[in-house]
């Protein structure tokens, strides 16, 4: 089975528990106002690669990743549900640990094999208010929620990832509502608030993209501490 891949790291420390070999699907339908790879959206670029071929290069870190494992991102790898599966498949038998790391962009009957595939979850919600989610991307927030609402049904394990952007997600309030509608799921084993940055911002230029949060400040010290006390002191 092939797929297409936009690129891989050896040794990421950000993207599931332990070092991670994380591969980067080619293809995204999400248009994030703050995404770092825009040269991963367009589902024909990348690579085209087999799955066998993926998961050699895994192994060959395998005595790095004695406490980590596998990580399939972004891009989507929802977008190649059988491609991404397959790899899921083939890293198990390599007894390797598995982390899908996705927007759940799909329909639940397109996602839910795929996580179920998976050892965990990473789920990204991007807004919890559905319109706030399309302005940031495109596209509602109803499937994400609804395969989490999949993942707190099969009792897989889950990381929320929610990217905290001045003036629009990061915002006290908000975040206390993600705080609250996340708490009754069992299934969520941590969230994951992570600080906008403007390191693509050169790819949307390279691209001849016109970049929306140029002039977004990166969030300050203080703010990154207000709101992750917020989800320490709710969960």
């Amino acid at each position: 089975m092939t797929g297409r891949i936009h690129s891989y790291e050896s040794f990421g420390t950000v993207d599931g528990p332990g070092v991670r070999f994380v591969i980067f699907l080619q293809g995204c339908p999400l248009r994030c106002q703050y995404c770092h790879n825009p040269d991963s959206w367009d589902p024909k670029g990348g690579r085209l690669v087999t799955a066998e071929e993926v998961i050699e290069k895994a192994e060959r870190c395998r005595a790095y990743l004695r406490n980590g494992g596998v990580t399939l991102s972004g891009g989507e790898p929802l977008l190649q549900p059988q491609f991404t599966k397959k790899l899921l498949q083939l890293s198990h038998e390599a007894h390797l640990h598995t982390a899908l790391d996705t927007a759940g962009t799909a329909p639940l009957a397109i996602a839910a094999p795929v996580a179920d595939a998976a050892d965990m979850v990473l789920l990204d919600i991007k807004a919890l208010d559905p319109e706030t989610n399309r302005t940031l991307t495109g596209q509602t927030n109803t499937n994400a929620l609804a395969l989490l609402d999949h993942c707190e049904r099969t009792g897989k394990r889950t990381w929320i990832r929610h990217v905290m952007i001045p003036g629009i997600t990061l915002d006290m309030e908000r975040l206390e509502r993600l705080a609250a509608f996340l708490k009754p799921y069992s299934c969520v084993e941590k969230v994951e608030l992570l600080p906008f940055h403007q390191l693509g911002a050169f790819k949307w230029e390279a691209l001849n993209i016109p970049y929306p949060l140029a002039d977004v400040p990166v969030p300050t010290a203080a703010e990154i501490k207000a709101a992750n006390d917020i989800f320490l002191n709710d969960r």
